[in-house]
């Protein structure tokens, strides 16, 4: 047997590239059918002329989009079309920060967004620059995009984010050979088609990138409501200066959180956005 890594999959069929950089469409040993666990792409796997045999210990494991072992998740957001949303990042983030994959934080289509709007907004994202690298681009004026190359060396990575914020379009540019499909906004729904219709790793700048269909919803279904207050990065490495263990930064007294938003020291919409997931997550739990 050999060992490699799925590169593609494609109505049941794998793309499997072995260590020395060949690659083998195979199928799925019938046994996985019986198992919770199928082949994904990202897996390491072991390999015979025929079958994938076994699917090797995985770092991590996303189920929408269906990845494993990604090292990386460039979050792609649009300044506009479709318009800016904290809390679509903050649930990214949470979804990322969840599976202990690196977010990167990336704003598209900067050309679109009049320079006062964009001055305001990059001010406000100075607060997320102390947690995570954070750039900005557009696939028009060529910003940001000598500083994306050095990003995905000898790494597995991700582009996920909103429908429409411009995956395809900014990997398109990254790589001119890659050609992917991509789609202008809607202007009756203000947002975007989906144009990535399966998941594949890309080489890209001496990495893997893969290119996701986009996400119109966020979904939390697997995310434990005591899990949330570890995964706002910045919330955790205050936790420890709180009065209660396992405090929730909501109706506790003495939280060191609450008091840093008071003081202005969290921002207003990241602690809102943080109150709306715990919500969401609580009342979800009520139905299963």
């Amino acid at each position: 047997m050999e060992k490699g890594l799925i590169t593609k999959l494609i109505g049941g069929l794998y793309t499997v590239r072995d260590e020395d950089n060949n690659s083998h469409k195979l199928k799925a040993r019938g046994k996985f059918r019986h198992t919770k666990e199928s082949p994904k792409v990202g897996d390491r796997v072991m390999f015979d002329e025929d079958f994938i045999k076994e699917i090797l210990p995985r770092e991590n494991n996303l189920a929408r989009p269906a990845l494993a072992n990604i090292d990386q998740a460039i979050l792609i957001n649009s300044c506009k079309e479709p318009d800016f949303s904290f809390n679509l990042l903050d649930r990214f983030l949470l979804l990322i920060e969840h599976e202990s994959i690196t977010p990167v934080i990336v704003l598209t289509k900067t050309d679109l967004m009049p320079e006062e709007q964009l001055v305001r907004l990059k001010e406000e994202m100075k607060y997320y620059e102390a947690y995570y690298q954070v750039i900005y681009t557009s696939t028009v004026t060529k910003e940001g995009i000598e500083e994306f190359k050095h990003l995905f060396k000898n790494k597995i990575s991700m582009f996920a984010g909103q429908t429409g914020a411009g995956k395809s379009s900014l990997l398109n540019v990254l790589d001119t050979s890659l050609n992917l499909e991509t789609n202008a906004i809607s202007k009756a729904l203000g947002r975007g088609k989906h144009t990535t219709r399966h998941s594949e790793l890309h080489d890209l700048y001496g990495g893997l990138v893969a290119d996701t269909p986009g996400f119109s919803k966020l979904e939390f279904y697997d995310i434990k409501e005591e899990e949330v207050p570890d995964c706002f990065v910045d919330f955790f490495e205050l936790s420890s200066e709180c009065k209660y263990r396992g405090c929730t930064h909501v109706n506790e007294p003495s939280c060191k959180v609450k008091k840093e938003v008071e003081n202005g020291n969290i921002i207003q919409s990241r602690y809102y956005n943080y109150k709306l997931i715990l919500d969401e997550i609580k009342n979800q739990k009520i139905k299963y």
